[in-house]
């Protein structure tokens, strides 16, 4: 069975190693180099764009994420995640890792006063809604050919996509009790 690794240098990493864990699947915290060549998928979780950018250069995991990425690893990135993943956002920092095809606004549902929980369609899951909560959220204001878009939010467009091995949501998952997204993602992985 795959080895998820959780970017563990800032965010909500804690959550997302629970919640796989609570599904059976053997999941680590990615700090270092060295770190990600004992896993076969990683997930960058929320938390705040700018810091883990920075951090992600300090202990050298840029060049290594991104080759790794390029080369078929599946990656998901949750909030934060998606920001840095994005091949641009509207801001003029942190500069993301340009592995995905979206253009992504930071902040667009407000600051942290303004999180809110929404039901949420997701398709590729089910019938039954997502309960998707939103804690200072990007939002995706543009998308190449090549995505596929996994959920929409009334009047806020496209909040989860996939391209190939990467897919983003603009919400957390990770900090619900349903775990149908990370099902989803280790069926990315296992390729079914």
């Amino acid at each position: 069975m795959a080895v998820i690794g959780v970017l563990a240098l800032q965010g909500d990493f804690a959550e997302h190693i629970k919640l796989l864990e609570t599904i059976g699947v053997e999941a680590t915290e990615v700090r270092l180099s060295d770190d990600l060549r004992k896993i076969q998928a990683l997930i960058i979780p929320g938390g705040e764009s700018t810091t883990i950018v920075q951090l992600m250069d300090a202990f050298d995991l840029t060049a290594e994420i991104n080759r790794l990425v390029k080369e078929g690893m599946p990656t998901w990135g949750t909030c934060a995640g998606m920001i840095v993943l994005a091949r641009e956002i509207t801001e003029d920092r942190p500069k993301p890792l340009g592995l995905m095809d979206i253009r992504v606004r930071r902040n667009a549902f407000g600051r942290q006063v303004d999180s809110f929980e929404a039901d949420v369609s997701v398709p590729v899951l089910g019938e039954k809604p997502f309960p998707a909560v939103f804690i200072r959220a990007p939002a995706i204001e543009e998308m190449g050919p090549d995505v596929e878009p996994l959920a929409n939010l009334n009047g806020h467009g496209v909040i989860a996509a996939r391209q190939g091995n990467v897919m983003v949501t603009a919400f957390h998952p990770e900090l619900t009790q349903d775990q149908r997204f990370h099902a989803y993602f280790l069926s990315m992985v296992s390729g079914s």
